[in-house]
């Protein structure tokens, strides 16, 4: 083994293979000891959320908005049924309400708490907000509230309106199943053959007839 062979084994145990433990090591306590993020896949506008900096009630909130809002965004947003909201749908104005809470409103809302209970800490938790008789996690609770009523009387809706459509559906094939519009007659047999034999008579005349012209 040559001295610069041996000097680039040297660097390999001594320099890079502690360096890369160190750093291996540091990465997994890292990951260990970092807080628990909190991701709502339906609003995504709310980024990534460390789980203690929001009150369990807050949470519970939210991930009730989330599971709901994201049911409301298929009803309301795939108009032709495609499994994907996409160009092809039809835009209402329910859907464009439905983003705009989930996509502006509701991580604004967020916001402004997390703002508050970051300068404020505990406060915010327990102090009245002046000119009102509620804190501040009592005011976003408000705010989450009457979203998930809305969405709540949303799917409500969708539901009364697509089982109307079934009765209705229902309604019509059994009206049209007791009430035949037409009876079709089934020709009987001594008629079949009439019609046989006609149709050969017919056949032979214009065979003749043919044979004639020919």
């Amino acid at each position: 083994m040559t001295q610069l062979t041996a000097m680039f084994v040297m660097f390999i145990l001594y320099g890079v293979l502690p360096a890369a433990g160190l750093y291996l090591g540091y990465r997994g306590i890292k990951k260990v000891t970092a807080p628990k993020m909190l991701e709502y896949e339906a609003m995504p506008q709310l980024g990534y959320i460390p789980e203690k900096s929001l009150p369990a009630e807050v949470k519970e909130a939210l991930a009730q908005i989330n599971q709901k809002g994201e049911k409301l965004r298929v009803i309301y947003g795939d108009t032709n049924n495609d499994g994907k909201i996409d160009d092809k749908d039809t835009v209402n104005e329910t859907y464009i309400m439905i983003q705009n809470l989930m996509d502006t409103h509701i991580p604004q809302a967020v916001a402004d708490y997390r703002r508050l209970h970051d300068l404020e800490g505990a406060r915010a938790d327990t102090t009245k907000i002046k000119h009102s008789d509620v804190t501040g996690k009592e005011a976003l609770l408000e705010v989450l509230g009457t979203i998930n009523t809305q969405f709540d009387d949303l799917l409500s809706a969708s539901y009364h309106q697509d089982g109307q459509k079934l009765l209705v559906t229902n309604r019509y094939l059994q009206k049209r199943f007791d009430n035949p519009e037409n009876d079709v007659d089934i020709p009987s047999l001594n008629h079949s053959r009439e019609t046989s034999k006609g149709s050969e008579d017919a056949s032979d005349k214009n065979s003749a007839t043919e044979n004639i012209k020919l």
